[in-house]
């Protein structure tokens, strides 16, 4: 069985950075497409980036491109989200995926494991 852990949310200001990460135990982290999504209060699950299965190729929402970089860990089993100049509506639950497939997709019912989910506040 394969799990996702979220971690490295916080409250954080506007134009600052936030690294989150998410840990995957079960399998390894290659034998997945991976994707991050988030939910705002009263707003529906949206996508944010996404990384292929065999070569890890990113893809990424158009409102997050360019501020935020998905990358892999294979030696620590880890996929990351590196996100820059955050905005007050960057706020939301983020939520780390895993897929079966090839991937990148933006989604989230092509997703087969999710994460708890971490909070990202940032305040104006």
């Amino acid at each position: 069985q394969v799990q996702l852990v979220e971690s490295g949310g916080g409250l954080v200001q506007a134009g600052d950075s936030l690294r989150l990460s998410c840990t995957v135990s079960g399998r390894t982290v290659s034998n997945y497409a991976m994707g991050w999504f988030r939910q705002a209060p009263g707003k529906d699950r949206e996508f944010v980036a996404a990384m292929s299965r065999n070569t890890g190729r990113p893809y990424y929402a158009d409102s997050v491109k360019g501020r935020i970089t998905i990358s892999r860990d294979v030696s620590k089993n880890m996929v990351s989200l590196q996100m820059n100049s955050l905005k007050p509506e960057d706020t939301a639950v983020y939520y780390c995926a895993a897929s079966v497939l090839l991937g990148p997709s933006p989604d989230a019912r092509e997703y087969d494991y999710w994460g708890q989910g971490t909070q990202v506040t940032v305040s104006s």
